[in-house]
């Protein structure tokens, strides 16, 4: 196959800053701040537990005093952010990193007649334009721009998918406005570059999948209901298009409601492949449980009324993703092995149970992702989440040889175009490294850069220290903190350091290179990493040692690294700020509200900050493989003790906190960042801002134009560097 199968699955009183004081100079007030929210005396057991929520009505985001009240707050911090002295410069450095490419190309599509289809962002541009070429050295064409899509010119619309038919000859191309991830499928002749007179919109999930010959696909639709309501996301199904008819003659193929017989809800989300070559079609039921559930059935059979679909793997077997040849079925296992092995079966007659080891599990490194060629399996190793290595395996011998690679990776991203091709490449990097692509020659046992961006140079990090360490947790487990600053950095506890981190959904945090990013430690700080449990770092078990009854270990986690860079000097209090985003709003809230004393800066953005509550939200029902349900007594439990939101208590001395949110946001409602701080607001007894910015031209933060991201990491650095006492970024 193309691809691996791996689960689908994103304010009140400011301060001047410094060191022990966050206090304003009479000179330094820019506005007054809006009036606090009001409360209501709601209330409600919950698992025997008695739940005080004074923000429940805002809920209701149409409420006309929600909308008054969420416009002042981002007014406010809107000012409050851009105020903070040097964010101008901040954005200024982004923006001169910018151009220092002249091309930035990514999300990368290659067609089985080797077509290159990918978007392509040049400088000055807010978001990709989708070009292709005939090979890695053909002339490349302009196929679409999204700055030209559409009558609505107050919306910003970007390429949110596209998948081209194997022919490169055809492609859909799925189109969003202003975060909200609501796509619009438009069919396209890539010969002509002109459209087909047919659209469906409604399809935020999954990739169509095509017909071997191109002449229909198969995609997710999702029902009718408005965009916040409960049932958004319910009982989606895949359909089958055929060229040149209109969508609302396209046949179901599989649903809830067309397969009864199969076990599925209505939260989960039916997916839907096509693969010519081994002869089948794979129906995938997803959520966010890891462990696949896949059915089958021949490829001739989708001309019929039903398909009769059989099992190929179930959540039980513990497999966490497939790839197929014309006979045999590989799986990644976790079964018995949290570090996970590759096992192989008959895929005309499927035997899990008794399937072949091919590549056994390692001992100290987790066995990270695998994919096929014509004349070998490849495979990548991680170690810590942090140490990238890359093998190939004979078939024949069965014997496994590390490759190596052009540099030292943190991180790799290994690809094919499947069994029947045989090329592979791996696009590798680190926290110091920018990403080069590369082709793997097994002939002459080499890697050849392909690299599609134009490279760049950053002498600005030139002196970066990367320190992986392993520090002990509340418990006695270890656990990977990543450290990374300027060499000419002393360790007298004076620097401030910038967590960042996430533990959720099993996965890892490996090394990433971001220019933007970095500019923490340009201005004298320390990046710090915590590869915490909840994560995919050290395994499938590692990721069950931080979900549900278990998720304690997450912001547990996070607390012990704090300590430990105060008690080695990196740092002090009030010099620490962490920050993290979606799920990871669990991991900087509950620490923070368990240890308040701890952080100087928190930053939440589009935070799961009521996690209790997540069952009444579009995107929460398939989330409760993860974090629980409130139906299950020991997870509703667990959902409360996890809910950042329900442990604020009223005068406790909090730190300074950003809260952000995208009113578009369809996988954290914009209520669940708003309640929490409103009753922060409220409940802190310190001077420190409680700053909320809703975005109303953004979501989740996928698909935000160029500036924008520009503008949101200005706001958290700024605002840990300010609330931490860097003397340059005071308010102004």
């Amino acid at each position: 196959m193309k691809h691996t199968f791996a689960l689908l699955q994103l304010f009140l009183v400011l301060l001047i800053s410094r060191p022990g004081s966050h206090l304003f100079a009479q000179s330094d007030v820019i506005t007054s701040p809006p009036p606090p929210a009001k409360t209501t005396g709601f209330s409600e057991t919950i698992c025997d537990t008695t739940i005080a929520d004074p923000y429940r009505y805002m809920e209701d985001l149409a409420d006309p005093d929600v909308q008054a009240w969420l416009r002042k707050q981002a007014d406010f911090a809107r000012q409050a952010l851009s105020s903070i002295g040097k964010h101008g410069e901040l954005i200024d450095k982004m923006e001169e990193f910018d151009r220092r490419k002249k091309e930035k190309i990514y999300n990368l599509v290659i067609s089985e007649s080797n077509r290159y289809f990918y978007l392509k962002q040049q400088p000055g541009d807010e978001t990709g334009k989708l070009y292709f070429r005939d090979g890695f050295k053909g002339k490349e064409k302009l196929l679409f721009d999204p700055e030209t899509y559409g009558t609505d010119s107050s919306s910003r619309y970007v390429v949110s998918r596209f998948a081209p038919s194997d022919d490169g000859r055809r492609i859909v191309i799925g189109v969003a406005a202003d975060g909200s991830e609501n796509t619009v499928l438009n069919i396209m002749d890539v010969e002509t570059g002109e459209f087909f007179d047919e659209t469906i919109d409604r399809c935020r999930f999954a990739s169509p999948s095509w017909l071997a010959d191109g002449s229909g696909f198969f995609y997710n639709r999702t029902g009718p209901a408005e965009q916040f309501s409960k049932q958004a996301q319910m009982d989606s199904r895949i359909y089958l298009h055929m060229i040149g008819t209109s969508p609302d003659a396209d046949r179901e193929i599989f649903s809830r409601e067309l397969n009864p017989s199969l076990p599925m809800r209505a939260e989960d989300i039916p997916g839907l492949y096509y693969d010519k070559y081994s002869g089948y079609m794979y129906a995938f039921v997803h959520n966010v449980d890891r462990r696949m559930h896949v059915y089958y059935a021949p490829v001739e059979e989708y001309v019929n009324d039903r398909i009769a679909w059989k099992p190929l793997v179930r959540p039980s077997d513990n497999i966490h993703d497939i790839q197929v040849t014309r006979d045999e079925l590989y799986l990644l296992s976790a079964d018995n092995a949290p570090n996970f092995r590759v096992l192989k079966t008959s895929l005309r007659n499927p035997d899990i149970t008794h399937a072949e080891c091919v590549v056994p599990e390692p001992r100290d490194a987790v066995l990270s992702s695998f994919t096929l060629t014509d004349e070998a399996l490849y495979y990548t190793l991680s170690r810590n989440g942090v140490q990238a290595e890359f093998y190939r395996m004979d078939p024949s011998s069965k014997t496994a040889d590390r490759i190596t690679l052009p540099f030292s990776a943190g991180t790799i991203r290994l690809s094919s175009r499947g069994f029947m091709f045989p090329e592979v490449w791996v696009v590798i990097g680190g926290w110091a490294n920018d990403y080069k692509r590369f082709r793997y020659d097994p002939a002459g046992q080499r890697c050849i850069e392909e690299t599609l961006s134009s490279s760049a140079d950053y002498p600005e990090y030139g002196d970066l220290v990367v320190e992986e360490l392993m520090v002990p947790s509340h418990d006695g487990v270890m656990v990977p903190l990543s450290l990374v600053y300027d060499r000419r950095l002393k360790r007298d506890g004076r620097n401030p350091v910038l967590f960042y981190g996430y533990g959720a959904y099993g996965k890892p945090v490996t090394p990433f290179f971001s220019p933007g990013f970095l500019l923490w430690t340009h201005y004298g700080g320390i990046l710090a990493v915590a590869h915490v449990r909840g994560g995919g770092e050290l395994g499938d078990s590692w990721h069950k040692a931080g979900m549900k009854t278990t998720k304690p270990n997450t912001w547990l986690d996070l607390i012990s690294l704090a300590e430990y860079t105060i008690e080695k000097k990196y740092t002090s209090r009030g010099m620490l700020a962490v920050n993290s985003a979606s799920a990871g709003g669990i991991f900087a809230g509950r620490a923070m509200t368990q240890r308040p004393d701890l952080f100087a800066a928190v930053i939440a953005q589009v935070g799961a900050m009521n996690p209790l509550r997540g069952e009444e939200t579009p995107n929460g029902p398939v989330n409760a493989p993860e974090f629980g349900t409130v139906e299950d007594p020991a997870e509703c439990r667990a959902l409360i003790r996890m809910d950042p939101y329900l442990h604020i208590r009223q005068g406790v001395d909090y730190p300074a906190t950003l809260v952000t949110a995208g009113i578009n946001d369809p996988r954290v409602i914009a209520w669940q960042p708003a309640k929490f701080a409103a009753r922060l607001q409220a409940a802190t007894s310190s001077d420190r801002p409680v700053l909320l910015f809703t975005d109303y031209e953004a979501g989740h933060g996928i698909g935000n134009a160029r500036s924008k991201q520009f503008e949101s990491l200005a706001d958290v650095l700024g605002f840990a560097f300010w609330q931490t006492g860097h003397p340059d970024f005071r308010l102004e």
